[in-house]
C-alpha cells in the first residue's frame, strides 16, 4: 500500500499522542497504599508504591496484583520513605519489576532501613502464624522477604531535587522538596504530549522544627493532592504547650509517659521537642529519654549524618546547632532486646518513645502492655492515628486493647498531640496551592473521606479550582 492509499487518519504526519491514562490504585479513601500508575503510549511510570495498614480490608489488598504486568513498568517514583509510600516495592520487585525507582539521596537510605524492617516483620509474622496454627494458608508466605528487598535495593536510582531526569522515552521527572520528612519530596512528570502531572507526596508543614517549608507548588495541568489533614488545622503553640504540660503532670506523679512515635521523623522530632524541654528546665535531668526502635535509631543516624553534612533542606539554626538537638541527655539507646526488657525493669519516672506510631506492632507493644493498667502512666499519641489502628482506639476512648492475644485494660491517661504531625493542615495546604496557575483537575488523595471532602470543598471556594475525590481502581485522562 502506497502513502496515498493510508487513511486520511493514519498518516504518520497527522497521527497525534494519545492523552496519558492514570489510575488509582491505592492512597484514595485512605491515608495508606498510595500507588498512582500514569500510563502512556511509550512508557508506564508508577508514583509511589505503598502498602496498605490498619483495617483488615485494606491489608489484605496488599495481596493483589496491580492490573499491569508489574514487568511493564519502566519506572517507581517514590515520593518518600514513609511505609505508606514504598511498602510495596519488594512485592513488585517479586512480581516482576525490574525497572529505574527514583527517589532523593536521603529517601534512599531511609528506605533501605524501611524494606528490611518490612520484611523482617512480614516473615515472623508468617512464622508465628506457622507455628500458632492461626493463618487459613498452609503454610503462611510473608509478602515478601529480605532476598526481595536486596533485589529492590539494586534497583534504586537517587537523583537530586530541581534536577530532571528522563525515567523513559518522552517521559521526564522533577523533585522538588517537600518538607515532610527527610529527602521528601513533591513530584512534577512532563509527559509526551506535553501535558504535566503533579504528586504531592506528603506535604510538610511549614512548622516543621527540622526541616525547610515545602518548595511552592508552580502548576501543573493535573495534581494530585493528599488530604490527611484536609478537615484540620494544627494548633502549633497549643500542641506544644499540651505536650509539656501532659510530660510534667506526669512526672509529677511519677509515671512514665509511652510515645508510639513513627520511627522516620517523628522520633527525630519528639527529640528535638524532649531537648528542648529539657534545656528549658521542664523535662528533670534525672528522668531518663529512651529511644526502643532499632529501626528509629537507624533513621536517627541518618538524620544526625544530614545534620552533620549541613543538608540544604534542613533549617539553618537545626544544622547549626549541631547533632545535640536531637539528643535530650540523658538518652539511652535500646538496640538489642535484653535493652528493651531492661527498661521495664527500671523503675521511677521516664519516657519512652518507641515504634510504630499507630501502635500496630514493634516493641512499644510490650510498654503498652505494661504501662496503659496504671493511672499515673500516660500514653502521648503524637502524630494521625488511622483507623483500625491501636493508636485510633486509644484516641476514640477505647476501654481496653487487644494485643498478643488478649486485652489490657486502658487507666492510663491519653493525650491526643496531633499537633506534632508532619503533614500540612488544611490552611496550609491552600497557602501552598495559592498563587500557581489553576490545575484541569485537582485529585484529593491520601485521606479518609471526610478529609478529603472538606479539602476538596475548600480548594472550590478558596481558589476556585475544579477538585475531585476519585475512587479507588478510578481511570482518568492526563490532560
Amino acid at each position: 500500500m502506497t502513502l496515498k492509499e493510508v487513511p486520511q487518519a493514519a498518516r504518520p504526519s497527522e497521527v497525534r499522542t494519545r492523552p496519558a491514562l492514570l489510575t488509582f490504585l491505592g492512597g484514595v479513601g485512605t491515608v495508606t497504599g498510595s500507588k498512582f500508575l500514569v500510563e502512556s503510549d511509550h512508557a508506564r511510570v508508577l508514583v509511589d508504591c505503598g502498602l496498605f495498614q490498619g483495617l483488615a480490608d485494606l491489608r489484605r489488598m496488599n495481596w493483589r496484583r496491580l492490573p499491569c504486568d508489574a514487568a511493564d513498568i519502566e519506572a517507581v517514583v517514590v515520593t518518600h520513605a514513609h511505609l505508606d509510600h514504598c511498602g510495596y516495592l519488594p512485592r513488585l520487585v517479586r512480581h516482576g519489576f525490574h525497572g529505574r525507582i527514583v527517589t532523593t539521596e536521603y529517601s534512599a537510605r531511609l528506605i533501605e532501613i524501611v524494606l528490611r524492617d518490612s520484611a523482617k516483620l512480614q516473615m515472623e509474622a508468617a512464622q508465628h502464624a506457622n507455628d500458632r496454627g492461626w493463618s487459613k494458608h498452609r503454610p503462611a508466605q510473608p509478602l515478601y522477604d529480605d532476598a526481595d528487598v536486596d533485589r529492590t535495593l539494586k534497583l534504586i536510582d537517587p537523583v537530586r531535587t530541581g534536577e530532571t531526569t528522563e525515567l523513559a522515552p518522552h517521559t521526564r521527572l522533577t523533585l522538588h522538596p517537600a518538607g515532610h520528612i527527610l529527602g521528601s519530596a513533591w513530584a512534577l512528570l512532563t509527559l509526551e504530549d506535553g501535558h504535566t502531572l503533579a504528586v504531592s507526596g506528603d506535604l510538610g508543614r511549614p512548622g516543621h522544627p527540622l526541616l525547610r517549608p515545602p518548595e511552592p507548588f508552580s502548576g501543573a495541568d493535573v495534581l494530585l493532592m493528599e488530604s490527611t489533614y484536609g478537615n484540620r488545622r494544627h494548633e502549633e503553640d497549643a500542641g506544644r504547650a499540651h505536650f509539656a504540660d501532659v510530660l510534667t503532670r506526669t512526672l509529677r506523679r511519677g509515671g512514665t509517659v509511652v510515645i508510639p512515635a513513627f520511627a522516620i521523623d517523628r522520633t527525630e522530632v519528639v527529640l528535638h521537642e524532649l531537648a528542648e524541654l529539657r534545656r528549658r528546665g521542664l523535662l528533670p535531668a534525672a528522668v531518663p529519654v529512651y529511644v526502643d526502635s532499632p529501626m528509629a535509631l537507624a533513621a536517627l543516624d541518618v538524620y544526625r549524618d544530614a545534620v552533620t553534612a549541613g543538608a540544604p533542606e534542613l533549617r539553618p539554626e537545626v544544622t547549626a546547632a549541631g547533632t545535640d538537638v536531637l539528643s535530650p541527655e540523658p538518652f539511652l539507646a535500646a538496640r538489642t532486646v535484653q535493652e528493651s526488657v531492661e527498661i521495664g525493669d527500671s523503675t521511677g519516672p521516664a519516657v519512652i518513645v518507641s515504634a510504630s506510631g499507630m501502635a500496630t506492632g514493634g516493641r512499644v507493644l510490650h510498654h503498652l502492655e505494661r504501662l496503659l493498667p496504671d493511672p499515673r502512666n500516660t500514653v502521648m499519641v503524637v502524630g494521625f492515628a488511622a483507623r483500625g489502628t491501636r493508636a485510633r482506639d486509644l484516641v476514640d476512648g477505647a476501654k481496653a486493647l487487644k494485643m498478643f492475644g488478649e486485652y489490657v485494660p486502658v487507666r492510663a491517661q491519653v493525650a491526643d498531640v496531633p499537633h506534632f504531625s508532619a503533614h500540612a493542615d488544611a490552611a496550609q495546604i491552600i497557602d501552598w496551592l495559592h498563587g500557581a496557575p489553576a490545575p484541569h483537575t485537582t485529585y484529593l488523595v491520601h485521606g479518609e473521606p471526610d478529609a478529603a471532602e472538606s479539602l476538596r470543598d475548600r480548594i472550590d471556594q478558596s481558589l476556585g479550582w475544579t477538585a475531585v475525590v476519585p475512587r479507588s481502581g478510578e481511570r482518568v485522562l492526563v490532560r
